[in-house]
């Protein structure tokens, strides 16, 4: 619920790539792919990498290639349709899935 009061106070959007630790960016930044372009638009609580599975710890570099390659699928091809999704798609497959957080 505190991420709600983000999303109010205009920190967070609903959609979007989800924030990482500070450590993460030190460490993916230079591996990774557009990892930085993440950067360009607001974090946000859901996004279209979590609810395809994208979620949770990364323990090899590859896992952060495919979270980063569906978040810049995201940021190119933003729509109100495409949140409207994502969010559905939240209630019904991100809360009760495998690996959800």
């Amino acid at each position: 619920m505190p991420q709600f009061l983000n999303v109010l106070f205009g920190h967070m959007s609903v959609v979007g790539p989800r924030p990482h630790a500070l450590e993460h960016d030190d460490l993916y930044k230079d591996l990774v792919y557009g990892y930085m372009f993440r950067y360009r638009i607001k974090p946000g609580i859901t996004g279209w990498a979590q609810v395809n599975g994208y979620r949770g710890a990364t323990e090899k570099v590859e896992k952060m290639q495919n979270r980063v390659k569906f978040d810049l699928f995201y940021i190119h091809n933003w729509s109100s349709w495409f949140d409207i999704k994502i969010v559905t798609m939240t209630i019904f497959k991100g809360f009760i899935g495998r690996n959800a957080f």
